[in-house]
C-alpha cells in the first residue's frame, strides 16, 4: 500500500493522534505526550459541548465551586 493511500484510509481520530504527537518537541516524554493528549481531548469536548448548547453560566459555575468549599 503507498504512503498516500494509507494517509487517505486514516481515520480523523488516528491522523489527529500523529499530528499531535509529531507537533510536540524530540524530547518529549510519553508523559508529556499523553498529557497533551488529554487536553486536547477535554478541549474537543468542550468545544462540543458549547456548539450543543450544553453550558452554565459563569454565575451558576461560581456558585458550584463555592459549594465544592464547603
Amino acid at each position: 500500500m503507498t504512503r498516500e493511500r494509507y494517509n487517505r484510509l486514516m481515520s480523523p481520530a488516528k491522523e489527529q493522534l500523529i499530528r499531535l504527537i509529531q507537533d510536540q518537541p524530540e524530547d518529549s516524554s510519553l508523559d508529556e505526550i499523553v498529557r497533551e493528549l488529554a487536553f486536547a481531548t477535554m478541549v474537543e469536548r468542550g468545544l462540543a459541548d458549547s456548539d450543543a448548547g450544553r453550558t452554565i453560566s459563569h454565575e451558576e459555575m461560581g456558585r458550584r465551586i463555592e459549594s465544592w468549599r464547603k
